[in-house]
């Protein structure tokens, strides 16, 4: 009904950066909100950054500075972008989508994650 996919994972020394997107496709009347999470093995998953529709943002501490996130309302896009990457960044990162559907219904819908993995 309604899909994410993520893209743009992958390996990178400390301090560096990557960006990560994400497009949302389906049975989407709207999108209320979009965000990150990651999750380490063994460990919740964590709210990394979010956003709603009229830009409002969150982020969790240990990236504030470090991470943005923004959106392209018209295309139901979201990236990430990450700077000055740490090994403690190191996690699967799994894009969200708060959506009412066609038939209106309102759903959360998750990715099936990209790895994200900073090591020298």
């Amino acid at each position: 009904q309604v899909q994410l996919v993520e893209s743009g994972g992958g390996l990178v020394q400390p301090g560096g950066s990557l960006r990560l997107s994400c497009a949302a496709s389906g049975s989407i009347f709207s999108i209320y909100a979009m965000g990150w999470n990651r999750q380490v093995p063994g460990k919740q998953r964590e709210l990394v950054a979010h956003i709603a529709s009229g830009g409002s943002t969150i982020y969790t501490d240990s990236v504030k500075g470090r991470f943005t996130i923004s959106r392209d309302n018209a295309k139901n896009t979201v990236a990430l972008q990450m700077n000055s990457l740490k090994p403690e960044d190191t996690a699967v990162y799994y894009c969200t989508a708060d959506i009412r559907d066609w038939d209106g219904n309102d759903l959360t819908s998750w990715g099936q994650g990209t790895q994200v993995t900073v090591s020298s």
